[in-house]
């Protein structure tokens, strides 16, 4: 038996606690998590920029909205502090083929190409491993950009976009590296020209946050108003 196997198969209940503390987490510690683009159907390698720690909670629990098995690539380090996170999809980078067979089954299986988490900014040097698994489980590699950011609440958002899969001709290093800096430039610039207390425009909310204390007071505020007048 598979070391995710053993995790998932013993004390269900342990694995039940752990998932609803990760959607608590995310519901307490976000204002919401955003999508844009085509949501993927069946095995998917999902390729994103890794820039912050929320990256891994935001899309697993945008899996889980969508219907979808979720696995990601941790590094052996990572999973050796944190190996209850096996429970909830959490796959040993070196453990490669236990990811080809997961997305050939029908899972989103998250590939950080950066290899671990990377200062905010430009796209750092993409690896081969999440082309190399996309090949051989036969299935589309889709680009991720990926955003936790504070703006006009009191919460960070997290905005995902996703962009079209890269050709399976095409699934080298380079290639991929240009497709995941196209869609995180797009995000970044939506990101400089919008309103700030308002949802990026063309993004669906997947997941719901904590709303900001302002909006919180908002109706005691409104009814002070009523109540004396001000203007």
């Amino acid at each position: 038996m598979t070391p995710e196997a053993r995790h998932r198969d013993r004390h269900p209940w342990a694995t039940a606690l752990l998932r609803r503390s990760i959607r608590r987490s995310v519901a307490t510690g976000l204002g919401g998590v955003w999508v844009r683009g085509p949501l993927p159907v069946g095995g998917t390698v999902l390729a994103p920029n890794h820039h912050s720690w929320w990256d891994g909670y935001v899309l697993r629990e945008l899996s889980g909205w969508a219907g979808a098995d979720f696995r990601v690539l941790m590094t052996g380090r990572q999973l050796s502090r944190f190996p209850f996170l096996r429970r909830v999809g959490a796959v040993d980078a070196r453990e490669v083929r236990a990811a080809v067979r997961a997305a050939r089954a029908g899972a989103w299986v998250v590939v950080f190409p950066e290899g671990a988490v990377q200062p905010a900014g430009p796209l750092r040097t993409v690896q081969p491993g999440a082309a190399w698994i996309a090949r051989n489980a036969d299935v589309p590699l889709v680009p991720v950009a990926l955003r936790a950011v504070m703006r006009g609440g009191q919460w960070p958002e997290a905005y995902v976009r996703l962009g079209a899969a890269v050709p399976a001709d095409e699934l080298h290093p380079a290639t991929i590296h240009a497709a995941i800096t196209h869609e995180l430039a797009a995000l970044d610039a939506e990101l400089d020209s919008s309103d700030p207390e308002q949802p990026l425009a063309g993004y669906l909310r997947a997941v719901p946050g904590r709303a900001s204390g302002s909006d919180r007071v908002d109706w005691p505020s409104r009814l002070l108003t009523l109540i004396t007048g001000d203007r």
